[in-house]
């Protein structure tokens, strides 16, 4: 996944730590150019032979700086790892054959050694080994161009650079396996609290056709007129019951059953104010609830709930990393279809809390969890008529009662 396209939408700012990583990525690919070009400019003062640059650098700088959004199926990361380790190990073989000597600069170890890096991080379990093998053995091979006697052959020149490249991508390895693992935990969690909470749901649902049926017993003798009305009612909540029933049997067919979930509270459109006003409070941003007269009270409970959990998170986001924020909006429309429920604050993520405050990152990805589950949608970016930043969440109403 592009964490750098998606790190505020994890809960970080784009601010300052953004614009780091986008200019370190750029320095970086000004570096592998230049180090490049500098290849080609030893090797034509120094007068010797300009091919195995040729070969070598145009397919390395493809496979490394190739747009992600441009590349074809064919192009796996294996693919782009080993086809450069290939031809940089066969040219430095046709050199060393021939007897010849052939120039190999800086340009070339730091591509093969990125491409190593990219092998080992991120290639399939069974092609790792393989492609980091051979960009290994094609970093290592390298001295043999410039070896006139055997004498002067030193591979273990490079032994040094290769190990601390193949080892760093090895804990890369292991840090992206503990995200993903923490991300699929993350939503399993959301989806047993959504289950939990759609059991809930039920049980107010059936207790309540309990007793507007043992109502209607004793009005069919006493009062026939009003049975009509409770009937209704009665039929009103079977309906309501049935539609969370499938939504919760949907839910857990997807989950595996490990045990009992963690029943946390339920929260609704009608706690929303204390909500905002407690994230307010004395020394806090200014934070106002704009809810609009088109929201109706009797929405579904699934849908209030998630709401609720949308703006719950989205304020301790702005707490958590847009802590220099002076006024924070939450906003609630209804189209008669659709529950749109926003979130903007005016920060520029440059104040933040010690990072042991401030979670594991994982909040909106179990949001998002949540929200499309009920079939709706979770956009998230900066505000474009000022600085700050926008969480937006349409939930509708009509699949959820369906």
């Amino acid at each position: 996944m592009d964490l750098l396209s998606s790190v505020r939408a994890l809960g970080t700012s784009p601010g300052p730590d953004g614009r780091r990583r986008d200019f370190l990525k750029a320095f970086g690919v000004v570096l592998l150019l230049l180090a490049a070009g500098v290849d080609v400019l030893f090797v034509c003062v120094d007068g010797g032979s300009l091919w195995p640059q040729l070969v070598v650098l145009p397919i390395g700088l493809a496979a490394l700086l190739w747009p992600v959004a441009r590349r074809p199926a064919w192009l796996t990361v294996a693919v782009r790892t080993a086809v450069p380790a290939v031809l940089s190990g066969a040219v430095t073989a046709a050199v060393f054959l021939s007897g010849r000597e052939a120039v190999y600069g800086v340009g070339e170890v730091a591509i093969l050694l990125c491409l190593l890096l990219i092998a080992v991080r991120d290639c399939p379990v069974r092609w790792a080994a393989v492609c980091g093998v051979l960009g290994g053995v094609a970093v290592l091979a390298l001295p043999y161009r410039q070896a006139l006697g055997e004498s002067s052959v030193n591979p273990f020149t490079m032994l040094f650079p290769v190990c601390a490249v193949a080892g760093l991508a090895g804990y890369l390895r292991a840090l992206e396996h503990r995200r993903r693992v923490a991300v699929t935990e993350t939503q399993r969690a959301e989806r047993l609290a959504m289950a939990a909470d759609l059991h809930d749901f039920v049980a107010h649902h059936v207790t309540g056709i309990l007793v507007q049926s043992q109502v209607a017993q004793h009005l069919a003798m006493s009062d026939p007129e009003r049975l009509a009305g409770i009937l209704k009612e009665v039929e009103r909540s079977a309906t309501e019951a049935l539609a969370s029933m499938r939504r919760t049997v949907g839910l857990m067919r997807e989950v595996p059953e490990t045990g009992e979930p963690d029943r946390r509270p339920t929260g609704d459109l009608a706690v929303l104010p204390e909500l905002v006003e407690g994230f307010g409070g004395p020394v806090g941003p200014k934070a106002e609830l704009h809810r609009d007269p088109s929201v109706p009270d009797d929405l579904p409970h699934e849908v209030q709930a998630a709401a609720h959990r949308v703006v719950q998170e989205a304020l301790t986001n702005v707490r958590r990393h847009a802590a220099d924020a002076t006024e924070v909006t939450v906003g609630l429309a209804y189209d008669g279809r659709a529950l749109e429920v926003t979130v903007r604050d005016d920060g520029r993520g440059g104040t933040r809390l010690p990072p042991a405050a401030r979670g594991g990152g994982f909040g909106l990805v179990g949001l998002t969890e949540r929200v499309t589950a009920l079939g709706g949608e979770l956009r998230t970016g900066p505000r474009s008529d000022r600085e700050g930043w926008d969480v937006t969440a349409i939930l509708p109403t009509d699949k959820a009662s369906s």
